[in-house]
């Protein structure tokens, strides 16, 4: 017995050894020299990492010596400054990282962070654009060439992707998201966090990959009227089903950082708002990255009449679980301060810096704070072929055919007499889009150089008009043409001598994105007057469309033959535009987001909730309408024409009842009747038709894109389960009830056939 205890005591001890002796992973060591360091930093070096400062001189110049600067320098040389935004370029990234690192106590290197929303100086379409691709694998290439030019300058973490959902053009900030679907949009987040991250947690480590942010968390894209900036005033139900699902897919898909909103939610402001931050976010999810304020919102606590001043605005923001200041410069003003009074627990802190250095270790800059600044590789990769390659694939796949008639499009390549007309069809500007930061003015291929590349037509160029006077940046308001009409004449005669017409107009790319809320929706200026006049001159018109956000064209639509949703599709838009119009390139987008008949529809979205009176049943007036317009949109969403024509057959389904669990297989054939190869994104849909919460009338749960050549049938299948047939409670739990469900397949959310089964 006592050689059997003696065996077993150097068993335990030998396994304990072995354990002891047993190579930690690369997470085990990152939190030992997390724990290492934070035990080395005093309180006002933890509260620094907190600090996020906005580049606020020439760091390769001569230091400031006095003001508002000064004060920020003196805090980065101390260590007390976390993070930079806006700091770009090797040169000045290196000068900035060197103070950090070799000026300060325990040498702790920044993390440089910047808007690269949709590229950094070789631009893709604005992020809305992208979403109408439908095509994830695109989508993810287009971060991964957005995150290698920005890590080549020097810059390590994006202040995106924006995976706000919204249902309201006249927010300008829809152009930065994938618009109104909470699966689509999903899908977009998880590729964009793998674009930019790589699509695992280790790949942070390359120089090549940057940390992303998902943002606004939360509810951002509901601000009331569509006004930036305003008040949210949402149920629990759409918070959990329609609201959280892309902010979820953007955490399990490795996300490094949040982001809060600017909003208030349930009368808190997101940036005080522990439900958000603690509960669900660090809480529930088990989310272990950090989260940063937007910029100066926990300053702006204070206007929304939450906080008193910037100690309780502090105080508030901490304690709900915003780990890092921008530019409200609070915590660095008034943190140490609230943690001696005894106001805010130092384990708070701790934590936040914790998550912040965490994410430090994994980007490697501690082995080498400099691995981001590589001139020879800044050279070698901003505006590369190969980058100019991929943000064109991506352009050409983001254009939606919203209308054909007449078979217009595509143009011949010979023999053809085109009149291009519209200010914006020779703008090398305005097609870069909203949030380009980093871009240079002057650098997208226009429309007119695009198609200067076909040599087989006679192509007549004329302006029309201005679009804008004035100035036209981004921090300015634009001014709209309205009187000047001088080109009219020369643009008519143009059209009424060509055989076609093809037509460039909609919106400045300032006029959406962050602080660009509109009441109308309409093409701003002379433009629909000049359209107008060309088209009775000459009815065979190409409309494309450049522009950050659905609108309503409600004449163009029923009287213009061929409409082409072009967005702002960025460095190469003309050659995108070009080589569809011209039939190189068979157009496959779909919209994601619904276009609305006028702005009085808005917010329109196809995943309604039904009424109690959906329908005019009893031919009277007191049914769900409108008297003056039809409720439904304009075009759909995920709508999208081809060159070609495709067939659906019958949905077939392996049986009509299944138990919870059981996956559902939904099947149905898709033929190329037409006579161009071509790809087509295939649509499910479903409805729970009665369920413990109304459920909307119709939910995107799956897609494909199928490619088929002329007269080829591909069968498509696609498997339901609980993850696609359940929803959210109030409470924010995951339900799968029993019941009957329809199904939809087809080619937008409007074009379905549909059956039924049973969930037992």
């Amino acid at each position: 017995m006592k050689q059997t205890f003696l065996l077993l005591a150097m068993l335990t001890l030998g396994s304990a050894q072995a354990q002891k002796n047993k190579p930690m992973n690369k997470e085990q060591e990152i939190e030992q020299k997390v724990d290492a360091l934070l035990a080395k930093m005093t309180l006002e070096e933890k509260v620094g990492q907190m600090n996020q400062y906005n580049g606020f001189w020439d760091v390769t110049g001569p230091s400031p010596k006095e003001g508002n600067a000064a004060l920020k320098y003196e805090h980065l040389r101390k260590g007390w400054v976390g993070s930079m935004l806006t700091v770009r370029g090797v040169k000045e990234v290196r000068a900035v990282q060197k103070i950090a690192v070799e000026e300060t106590r325990l040498g702790i290197p920044l993390i440089i962070g910047f808007d690269v929303i949709h590229g950094y100086k070789t631009l893709s379409p604005i992020p809305l654009a992208e979403a109408a691709s439908w095509d994830m694998g695109a989508i993810q290439n287009s971060a991964t060439t957005a995150a290698s030019e920005a890590a080549a300058s020097g810059i390590n973490w994006t202040f995106g992707p924006n995976v706000d959902i919204s249902r309201d053009a006249r927010w300008g900030r829809v152009m930065e998201g994938a618009g109104e679907d909470p699966f689509l949009g999903s899908k977009v987040a998880e590729a964009r966090v793998k674009g930019f991250q790589g699509s695992n947690r280790s790949d942070l480590g390359s120089p090549l990959t940057i940390a992303a942010c998902a943002k606004h968390f939360a509810a951002y894209g509901f601000a009331e009227a569509g006004r930036d900036y305003n008040t949210v005033d949402i149920s629990n139900a759409t918070l959990y089903n329609t609201v959280m699902p892309p902010f979820k897919a953007a955490k399990d898909a490795g996300v490094r950082t949040f982001m809060n909103a600017f909003n208030i939610l349930n009368g808190v402001p997101a940036t005080g708002n522990s439900f958000l931050q603690r509960d669900i976010l660090k809480g529930k999810w088990g989310f272990d990255g950090f989260v940063i304020s937007d910029w100066a919102s926990i300053r702006e606590m204070i206007a929304h009449g939450y906080a008193e001043d910037g100690a309780e605005a502090t105080l508030k923001a901490v304690k709900a679980g915003s780990d890092m200041d921008m530019e409200s410069h609070l915590y660095i003003a008034e943190l140490v301060k609230l943690v001696y009074e005894g106001k805010v627990d130092i384990a708070l802190v701790d934590d936040a810096v914790r998550r912040i250095l965490r994410v430090k270790y994994e980007l490697g800059l501690f082995d080498d704070p400099y691995k981001y600044c590589d001139e020879k590789r800044e050279k070698a990769t901003i505006g590369s072929k190969a980058n100019n390659e991929s943000v064109l694939d991506m352009a050409k796949k983001s254009i939606v055919l919203l209308k054909n008639e007449n078979q217009l499009l595509p143009l011949k390549k010979k023999g053809q007499k085109i009149a291009l007309i519209g200010a914006l069809a020779d703008d090398k500007t305005s097609p870069l889009g909203s949030w380009r930061i980093a871009s240079d003015d002057n650098t997208a291929v226009s429309v007119l150089e695009g198609m200067q590349q076909y040599k087989g037509n006679e192509l007549v160029y004329e302006k029309g008009a201005d679009l804008t006077v004035g100035k036209t940046t981004f921090l300015d308001e634009l001014v709209f043409n309205t009187t000047d009409r001088s080109g009219f004449e020369a643009a008519k005669k143009a059209a009424k001598e060509a055989d076609v017409v093809v037509m460039v107009l909609g919106e400045h790319g300032f006029q959406s994105g962050e602080g660009r809320s509109r009441t109308n929706l309409d093409l701003p200026g002379l433009q629909q007057e000049l359209l107008e006049e060309i088209y009775k001159v000459n009815p065979n018109v190409v409309l494309v469309l450049n522009n950050g956000r659905p609108l309503a064209l409600p004449w163009a639509a029923e009287n213009i033959p061929t409409i082409v949703e072009a967005w702002q599709l960025g460095t190469q838009t003309g050659n995108a535009v070009a080589q569809v119009l011209y039939g190189d390139y068979n157009p496959s987008g779909k919209l994601p987001m619904s276009f609305p008949r006028n702005v009085g529809q808005v917010p329109i979205y196809y995943n309604q909730h039904s009424t109690g009176r959906p329908i005019n049943s009893d031919n009277n007036v007191f049914w769900s309408h409108y008297s003056d317009v039809e409720k439904t949109p304009l075009f759909a969403f995920g709508h999208g024409l081809s060159y070609t024509t495709f067939k659906y057959g019958i949905i077939q389904l392996d049986k009509k009842e299944y138990s919870k669990g059981e996956p559902v297989k939904v099947s149905v054939d898709i033929t190329n009747t037409g006579n161009y190869d071509g790809k087509e994104v295939v649509q499910l849909y479903i409805r729970d038709i009665a369920a413990s919460l109304s459920r909307p009338v119709k939910e995107l749960k799956g897609f494909e894109m199928v490619s088929l050549k002329k007269g080829e049938t591909k069968a498509v299948t696609f498997t339901l389960t609980d993850k696609e047939l359940g929803f959210y409670n109030n409470e924010g739990e995951y339900l799968v009830e029993s019941g009957t469900f329809k199904v939809f397949v087809g080619t937008s959310s409007n074009n379905v056939q549909e059956t039924t089964f049973k969930l037992r």
